[in-house]
């Protein structure tokens, strides 16, 4: 996109790396959030989202120049609904301006009329204006007391009230607020107190936030319904909370921010596995700045990488060995075990200090057993799988699920802030395993059913679609049921989460629920539609393939 002159308050369409222009608004951005280094860039609000990026000037291009052309290259629903959101934006605006124009032509007009009814037109009545103007004068000095003491205590008490509410000492501005303010445009200014249905803003440090949510969403698209979040959240400080339940959950810093809000770790950072998940993770880990060296058992999958910046290593035991913290994200528990116990495997290349972070989704024996040879040798291990699928890798919006040693857990926060929206530490090892298994069995079963109830639909006359649509208006609704009756609705199953791997961590739940002589019926019930779907060869689609289980 070329470059062009803006200014605060105008809509834009704004663009980030691969993804589609989006309509948004240039604003203020919190107070506590700098402004990246480099490139000159604007502080976005998307609309019909919760998100907002700093973008840089050259991927910006005015709203209304460019509406016409960006409609036509985007047909998704919300995408269209963004569209919508602005247009109502615009007339509401719309409505206010003409409002206020009336209203200032009828004061005017008021004023103009008194004006001229109480014009002096004798002598009688200057010398009843002159009469006043000494009564004026003479009550002046009785009532500069009372209202010199009354307005003292009036502001004695609004000083009071604003110390009171303003988190801010006294004093001088932060350095970094004279970088954060933008020329206002006089064709958008009145716009920016119009209210919007569709498009809440960010409140600011003096705005109190209400029921604001904890996690912090990232960019980009996240299509979340949530009241935006409070703006101590995308500061560059992590934010470590304490819950009852004893696990640990570190609120990330908005990484989409262009490198503004993560301090990457001076460590030196290795990573096995080049997946669907892996590959998200590393590319994510390079933009926000991580000196990051790749392996995978398929060679080709580094080139991708190494030409984004990332360092080639030969072998899993040279990467442990030349890195201070390696990741891994490997299939299954076999994988796992074959990475670290195998040859040229990841124990060879630990020594006293090496830090090891398995975020395979494996079963809790695993694991543990994983996390005794690592540490029988001198290393630190922490298991921290994580919940999402391609699309959430790539966007850095993964729930990462740590477990082991907390020290190396907060070691990795610049590397999770990356890669994930949250994190939590759950304590000792065997922990996140445990959790990610019950996570997973929920989302499987859920899949089942939906593919269940679309199949039921058809077959009884009713429309899948107007389900889908019934489904998204009620309390069901979220980004992964629509997405994934979109892809049955289409037939697309390119894999997000492939098939096989759900029924693998199924399988393992139930497992986990036979260990401590716990019933899953449900997991069980689903568990098996999925084998049924791996016999008819969906095992390297999506999981929402299962679907093809019911018709076949």
């Amino acid at each position: 996109m070329a470059a062009v002159s803006l200014r605060l308050g105008d809509l834009v369409w704004g663009k980030l790396g691969r993804y589609p222009p989006w309509p948004g608004k240039i604003v203020n951005p919190p107070k506590d959030l700098k402004k990246p280094r480099g490139k000159k860039c604007f502080f976005v609000k998307f609309f019909g989202t919760e998100d907002h990026a700093w973008i840089k000037v050259e991927q910006l291009k005015p709203y209304h120049a460019h509406k016409e052309e960006m409609i036509k290259i985007n047909k998704g629903k919300r995408f269209q609904q963004a569209v919508d959101a602005v247009e109502e934006f615009l007339r509401r605006a719309k409505g206010k301006d003409q409002t206020s124009s009336h209203t200032s032509a009828d004061d005017k007009n008021r004023r103009n009329s008194s004006e001229e009814r109480s014009r002096p037109n004798s002598g009688d009545e200057k010398r009843k204006l002159s009469l006043s103007e000494g009564k004026v004068k003479k009550n002046m000095g009785e009532g500069k007391k009372r209202v010199t003491s009354g307005s003292a205590e009036r502001g004695s008490k609004c000083l009071k009230r604003a110390q009171e509410q303003s988190p801010r000492k006294r004093g001088r501005p932060p350095k970094d607020e004279k970088d954060l303010t933008i020329p206002e445009s006089s064709t958008v200014k009145g716009m920016m107190a119009g209210p919007m249905a569709a498009f809440k803003w960010q409140p600011t440090a003096s705005e109190p936030v209400k029921d604001a949510d904890p996690h912090f969403h990232h960019f980009l698209l996240s299509q979340t319904e949530k009241p935006a979040v409070c703006y101590q959240a995308i500061t560059k400080k992590l934010k470590v909370c304490e819950e009852e339940t004893g696990s640990t959950s570190i609120q990330a810093a908005d990484s989409t921010a262009v490198n503004g809000s993560i301090t990457p770790t001076d460590k030196k950072i290795g990573f096995l596995g080049l997946g669907l998940m892996g590959s998200g993770i590393v590319s994510n880990l390079l933009k926000m700045g991580h000196t990051v060296t790749v392996w995978n058992r398929t060679a080709e999958k580094c080139d991708l990488f190494i030409q984004e910046g990332a360092r080639l290593g030969r072998t899993p035991a040279e990467v442990v060995s030349t890195c201070d913290i390696t990741f891994a994200c490997v299939s299954d528990p076999k994988a796992a075990k074959d990475l670290v116990l195998g040859p040229s495997g990841v124990l060879q290349g630990i020594r006293p200090g090496k830090c090891y972070v398995d975020m395979s989704t494996v079963d809790a024996d695993t694991v543990t057993e994983l996390a005794q040879v690592i540490v029988s040798r001198g290393g630190r291990f922490l298991e921290a799988p994580v919940s999402g699928n391609q699309q959430l890798s790539n966007d850095g919006m993964l729930v990462i699920l740590a477990a082991g040693d907390r020290g190396l857990y907060e070691d990795c926060s610049s590397c999770f802030q990356a890669m994930g929206k949250t994190s939590f530490f759950l304590g000792e090892v065997g922990n996140a395993a445990k959790m990610m298994l019950i996570v997973n069995m929920v989302q499987g079963s859920f899949m089942a059913t939906i593919a269940e109830g679309l199949t039921l639909a058809q077959v009884t006359g009713q429309s899948q679609q107007t389900l889908l649509d019934i489904l998204n208006q009620g309390q069901l609704a979220s980004i992964f049921l629509d997405q994934k009756c979109q892809n049955i609705l289409q037939g697309n199953f390119k894999p997000d989460f492939y098939l096989k791997y759900i029924q693998k961590d199924l399988r393992l739940a139930i497992a986990l629920g036979d260990a401590v002589n716990h019933p899953t019926p449900m997991a069980a019930a689903a568990n098996e539609v999925y084998k049924r779907a791996k016999a008819l060869d969906q095992s390297d689609n999506d999981m929402s393939a299962v679907y093809r289980a019911y018709i076949h």
